[in-house]
């Protein structure tokens, strides 16, 4: 029996933008036409103003630890034998945030405040999935 994997995001029209960009290794927010706000996840308007004016602009990428959790429980079959699994909350420079993993770091060395930058990780052949690593 083949080893179970982690579900494979199914990209929508809300953010089929955004996967595209990923699979291209560009970390792409939307961000407000009229107020200039940066959103994620995406979604068809402004959390700030109400506009449905939104552009797709490439992030830095850049970030910090906002908060995170390790995890020594196989929340899915695809992760037995593979807990410890820190998942991080992520605050990117724009101010948006995302939840991932840190790359590279063992779930003890995870801090709040930690820098990190986006990698990206190729989940299928049509799917890459934003990770992060600590910047040193």
């Amino acid at each position: 029996m083949p080893d179970p994997q982690l579900p494979v995001p199914t990209p929508t029209l809300d953010n089929l933008e955004f996967w595209q960009g990923a699979k291209r290794r560009e970390l792409l927010l939307q961000r407000c036409v009229d107020c200039a706000n940066h959103t994620f996840p995406p979604r068809p308007g402004c959390v700030v103003c109400g506009s449905t004016r939104r552009e797709w602009v490439r992030a830095s990428g850049r970030g910090k630890v906002h908060s995170f959790v390790v995890t020594h429980q196989p929340v899915h079959p695809a992760l037995r034998g593979k807990t410890p699994w820190g998942i991080v909350d992520v605050e990117l420079e724009e101010g948006v945030h995302m939840i991932s993993n840190v790359v590279g770091c063992a779930p003890d060395d995870l801090r709040i405040g930690l820098p990190v930058e986006v990698v990206f990780e190729d989940v299928s052949e049509e799917i890459a999935v934003p990770r992060f690593r600590v910047v040193a």
